[in-house]
């Protein structure tokens, strides 16, 4: 027989909302609505991120804070709730969030779970029980806030905080690492590659120098990111309008959260846009896909490079982490690379899900705000943890294979294209075919040829002197 959910057992009390009673677990601190969401929402294993829920806290805290010092909270009542909330911004009460992320569009469920844990939380401080709202969840915790500009402001707090503490860092150190083997490897001189075929001498150095700078240019498209993230929805309440909200509410409340973070918000200049639409965080996520193509190509040509290790380029020595094959005895795979290209594809596909999150803004509110934040924030610790990795645990370890350079420089073809400007393109290339045609290098041939002087073909097919601009000017090939 079914048990009656509307009435308590020695686990469960009942609670009353607007659409009526429901049981909630006895020890739970979240309330009927939070379980009206379980129940609504049994869609998936995922649940909203730790860093939403810590930013959760931290508004509902300044919130009181700011509340009171307006007039509109009682001293007691708005310490009872910043001593609750600040124990969901330190995570104690994590396992009190238990709505999936595939919930309402807007997350009220998410911003009625948080007021109503701090509520209870904060009503057994004050020594009420669980569930008697002595605070409530709504006229206390919510005071001048709505699940509509709340959760947007949520989620640009979390991703900026999240880039700030973890991902800039992290790129930092990647950035550090390739511009530290840029140096190092500048006097390697190795063949070029367009097309993945032989093209003029470049530094081993200087591919590195532009990894660095792909690098150097994420950090600031992150930065970018952090900027589109600034303006914060607090303050519009329902619709857009402040109904209910004191016009210094945001200001003063975004003014704590900046001090609290070390990153900057404000209130946005219209909140209809701020809370009609979410371009902001499709545009970050747009910047983080960037990252991750700029990362998927240096992690792929990091791979190639280091392919072998003897019938592969070779050019660079990766460190060994682990065995690469259950079958092939002393084989030693390139899978930090790997897993690097796999976080890349991961955020791509984050970022289609955000673009299509945005797409989804409807009048006077956007409501595929929980899957955009879910998405947005897996993407933001994703590129942190990876990049972290892969410095410390390739970039940092690699070595140039100096004799390997060296003899795939004088095998090349290319280096043909430095004669040109002084035989003429066709006879270089005329040169290039015959070399290829009977096993030998270009110098071999042109010296047979006797094209030039002994002299002047040293000076032009020096390989150090084709990285670098001058020299006799002519068709650059392509």
């Amino acid at each position: 027989m079914k048990r009656d959910q509307n009435k308590p057992t020695a686990s469960t009390r009942i609670e009353r909302d607007t659409m009526g009673e429901l049981a909630v677990p006895a020890e739970a601190y979240y309330g009927v609505q939070t379980a009206r969401a379980i129940e609504n929402f049994p869609i998936s294993s995922l649940r909203m991120p730790r860093a939403i829920i810590k930013a959760m806290g931290m508004i509902k805290r300044a919130a009181a804070t700011v509340n009171h010092s307006l007039g509109l909270l009682d001293k007691k009542l708005s310490e009872a709730v910043k001593q609750a909330a600040a124990e969901v911004v330190d995570g104690r009460l994590d396992v009190e969030f238990p709505v999936d992320v595939f919930q309402t569009g807007s997350g009220t469920s998410t911003n009625m779970n948080t007021n109503e844990v701090i509520s209870n939380r904060a009503t057994e401080l004050l020594g009420g029980a669980r569930g008697s709202k002595l605070v409530h969840p709504n006229d206390h915790v919510n005071l001048g806030q709505s699940s509509n500009d709340v959760i947007p402001t949520a989620i640009h707090i979390a991703a900026s905080e999240m880039m700030q503490q973890q991902l800039l860092p992290a790129l930092t150190r990647l950035h550090k690492a390739l511009k530290g083997k840029a140096k190092e490897f500048d006097q390697v001189v190795k063949i070029g590659r367009t097309h993945l075929q032989d093209a003029t001498p470049v530094r081993l150095g200087q591919e590195f120098g532009g990894y660095a700078r792909q690098i150097e240019l994420g950090i600031q498209r992150v930065k970018s990111a952090q900027e589109a993230l600034s303006e914060i929805a607090l303050g519009g309440t329902a619709v857009g309008t402040g109904l209910n909200c004191h016009p210094k509410f945001s200001t003063k409340v975004m003014a704590i959260i900046s001090r609290e973070t070390g990153c900057s918000f404000k209130e946005a200049k219209n909140h209809f846009e701020a809370q009609s639409a979410q371009d902001s965080l499709v545009e970050a996520s747009g910047h983080l896909r960037t990252l991750a193509v700029s990362l998927m190509k240096i992690a792929n040509d990091i791979r190639w490079l280091g392919s072998g290790p003897r019938c592969g380029l070779g050019e660079i020595n990766l460190p060994e982490t682990q065995p690469g094959s259950s079958i092939m005895p002393g084989k030693v795979n390139p899978v930090i690379a790997e897993s690097v290209t796999m976080v890349c594809a991961q955020v791509i596909g984050n970022d289609v899900a955000v673009t299509v999150g945005g797409q989804a803004a409807n009048f006077e509110l956007i409501v595929m705000m929980p899957v955009m934040a879910y998405n947005l924030l897996q993407s933001i610790e994703l590129l942190a943890t990876v990049s972290n990795n892969f410095a410390a645990k390739c970039i940092e370890g690699i070595k140039a294979n100096e004799e390997r350079c060296k003899s795939l420089i004088e095998e090349s073809l290319a280096m043909c294209t430095a004669l040109a400007p002084e035989i003429g393109y066709e006879a270089a290339a005329k040169l290039a075919k015959e070399a290829y045609k009977s096993g030998k290098t270009v110098r071999q041939v042109a010296k047979e040829q006797k094209v030039l002087s002994d002299r002047r073909l040293s000076e032009l097919l020096d390989p150090w002197r084709m990285t670098e601009p001058g020299g006799p000017v002519g068709s650059a090939g392509g």
